[in-house]
């Protein structure tokens, strides 16, 4: 083949894996890619959090993969995932998710169409998102935290801290007017009882929905806020499989669901995860704090489902990791990929430019007693 990575091979064809590596960046991003005796390579990301462990772990899975076919992905996705004794949890499904995002890449890249192709084909012609409000891009929708001189680090804030977050968000609303849909992330870093306070004075303003009102550790207490608010609660960045989704539908303690393609399993499992939500009535709105192939997976979630609502940074253009740009988004969507696999081109200078000692998040505490608190 002159050029492997773009052409296609027969389903008789073999093909096999020879090799997985892992790549670290300064940034925490982690990557695996696994390369296969016919040329064709595929990318995926995984968790940045805990990287070193990440990238170690999907060297792991070598011993397994190392010499079969790639393409029977959901076959591999098993036998990964009940192969092992202890399963499930942040790190094992980030690897899972990883592996799983690069063999979907190469089975893409073997047919010569995007993913989204082999999953049923595309549910709608451009994919909504939200980042930076731009006239540039039409981009109109953003996510903004409780936004105060301070974060929320108390159990119960008192009124001040209260006022100073509304009036922020009044001032945000009064700048965007109703064209803008404006979302609030509590990143899980807000109390139950500070949450409930805030919930309730930034319901006149009418944010879009309300992110990690509290962790997804107890289900039953944001099933409880749920309940006392008609804003839509979203969750999941920190929530794995469809077993972890389960509960979370069951008791309505979200109407949006937000898994991350990077550590809640990958194209497999969110193809799954999105099955589970829509007999809920429930769409996705796929996490993404991560790279290239962070974005470029989730895109090709979008494209498959019929439950999509919007994608979170979908307007970043990753051009420091990337050989060519992804299309530009346009009135607010970006177009659905169109390049096999996951219709990115990974530029392996720029990657191991990039490659180095990932950062650490650093312990928060409270400056009034030095009780450590959620950052």
């Amino acid at each position: 083949m002159s050029n492997p990575e773009q052409a296609a091979i027969g389903p008789n064809e073999e093909i096999k894996v020879t090799k997985i590596e892992t790549f670290v960046l300064t940034n925490s991003w982690v990557f695996v890619k696994i390369s296969t005796d016919a040329g064709i390579t595929g990318w995926g990301e995984m968790l940045k959090d805990d990287a070193k462990a990440c990238a170690a772990g999907a060297l792991e899975v070598a011993a397994y993969l190392v010499g079969k076919d790639p393409r029977p992905v959901t076959h591999h996705w098993q036998a990964i995932h009940r192969g092992a004794f202890y399963r499930g949890g942040p790190i094992k499904t980030a690897i899972l998710s990883g592996i799983d995002m690069a063999l979907w890449d190469i089975t893409g890249k073997c047919y010569g169409v995007p993913v989204y192709k082999l999953l049923g084909g595309p549910t709608r012609e451009r994919i909504r998102v939200y980042g930076e409000v731009s006239g540039e891009t039409g981009v109109n929708a953003i996510k903004v935290g409780p936004q105060a001189s301070r974060p929320a680090f108390k159990y119960i804030e008192g009124q001040k801290f209260v006022d100073e977050v509304t009036e922020r968000f009044k001032a945000l609303r009064d700048k965007h007017g109703s064209g803008v849909d404006i979302a609030v992330d509590f990143h899980g870093a807000v109390q139950p009882p500070t949450a409930m306070l805030l919930m309730k004075a930034l319901e006149p303003y009418h944010p879009w929905f309300y992110e990690e009102v509290v962790q997804a550790l107890n289900i039953d207490v944001m099933a409880e806020l749920a309940q006392k608010t008609h804003i839509p609660l979203a969750t999941g960045e920190r929530i794995f499989t469809k077993w972890g989704f389960r509960e979370i539908l069951e008791k309505r303690a979200a109407t949006i669901l937000q898994p991350d393609i990077c550590y809640a399993g990958g194209i497999t499992e969110l193809k799954i995860i999105a099955g589970m939500a829509e007999a809920y009535y429930t769409p996705l709105a796929p996490h993404n704090p991560q790279g290239p192939c962070s974005l470029a997976a989730s895109l090709q979630i979008a494209a498959a489902i019929p439950n999509f609502l919007i994608q979170e940074r979908g307007d970043n253009e990753y051009a420091e990791l990337l050989a060519k740009p992804l299309p530009p988004v346009c009135d607010g969507y970006r177009p659905l990929p169109t390049e096999p696999g996951l219709g990115i081109t990974i530029d392996e200078d720029k990657l191991m430019a990039m490659v180095g000692e990932p950062g650490l998040y650093p312990t928060r505490l409270d400056p009034d007693d030095g009780s450590v608190v959620d950052w």
